[in-house]
């Protein structure tokens, strides 16, 4: 497979051709007029490849990152308030949003995003940072506070999980299967869309697509229901079994916060995210919002969030 037979050269001219042919950069005009999103894109090079990250406000940083199958975008509704606080620093891992995608699959694994997204922290020099995930944010995120406390002071976590040897749920079982029977034909901004309790407008839904003009952009969209490990001898059970171990000895402050409404991530399972981490009080619950909570309640989690940072509430 190579970039030039799956690209339509009339919208992907040389620009976007990147040294490595299997590599795609998605033009900068699919993130033209998106709703609600006008932060100035900032980028640091990894090995060759281009890692995009909205950087806004001062302060100690607050590291928001995303999950499956979004990007930065998800946290439009919270940068402003969070970086009237703070500073708020949301990266786009590679293969998603504004960041280079490698086209092949096999490309993707979880110790390659967690190395970037470590990487991005000591190039940022973030230090006593507050570190927000949700979905794959967290086995990233939290492998970030566990491996690097030096970097991370406290933690947000919003409907995730981290572990090995069983699904999430009978629901995320049956997202994988059907990434796994659609393949390229996969619409993110669809996959968002059912996922959410309320209704969004259209325009918002492209905007998850954007990044994503090209079959063969998706990879990294179609990678990671395959990194979870379901199975205790996946290349990823190990590592994310340590991370759950090193939570259990985590005692720095820690909000753990879910939504009412999600059929992977259900109140129950933040029950125990909460429980296992001695730096958590009780779970707090989000009403009315779905698996993508900041979607739904992006203004309402900020302002908690806000009020969690030190020197703040």
């Amino acid at each position: 497979m190579t970039l030039l037979l799956a690209a339509d050269p009339r919208k992907h001219t040389a620009p976007f051709m990147m040294s490595r042919m299997d590599v795609f950069r998605t033009p900068d005009e699919r993130f033209e007029g998106l709703p609600g999103y006008a932060f100035a894109p900032r980028y640091l090079e990894q090995d060759g490849l281009r890692m995009h990250y909205v950087d806004e406000g001062a302060g100690a940083p607050v590291l928001l990152l995303h999950g499956e199958p979004t990007w930065a975008f998800l946290y439009r509704k919270m940068i402003p308030t969070i970086a009237g606080a703070a500073r708020a620093v949301a990266p786009d891992y590679f293969g998603f949003g504004r960041s280079d995608k490698p086209l092949r699959i096999e490309d993707y694994s979880y110790d390659f995003h967690f190395g970037s997204i470590e990487r991005f922290a000591d190039e940022l020099d973030l230090r006593e940072t507050t570190v927000v995930v949700q979905d794959w944010g967290g086995p990233i995120g939290l492998r970030l506070a566990v491996e690097r406390p030096d970097r991370v002071a406290r933690l947000v976590i919003l409907n995730t999980g981290v572990g090995a040897g069983q699904a999430p749920s009978e629901e995320w079982l049956r997202f994988r299967a059907l990434v796994r029977r659609v393949g390229t034909d996969l619409v993110p901004g669809q996959l968002v869309r059912i996922s959410l309790v309320s209704e969004v407008d259209d325009d918002v839904i492209e905007a998850y697509n954007a990044p994503f003009p090209i079959p063969e952009s998706k990879a990294g969209v179609l990678a990671f229901p395959e990194l979870v490990p379901t199975e205790i001898d996946h290349p990823s059970a190990a590592k994310m079994m340590e991370v759950r171990a090193g939570l259990e000895q985590w005692d720095r402050p820690t909000l753990v916060l879910f939504s009412d409404s999600d059929p992977i991530f259900s109140t129950a399972a933040a029950e125990r995210m909460a429980a296992r981490i001695p730096g958590a009080g009780s779970a707090e619950i989000i009403a009315g919002a779905g698996h993508f909570l900041q979607e739904e309640k992006g203004e309402e989690i900020a302002e908690r969030i806000v009020r969690f940072l030190p020197d703040t509430s």
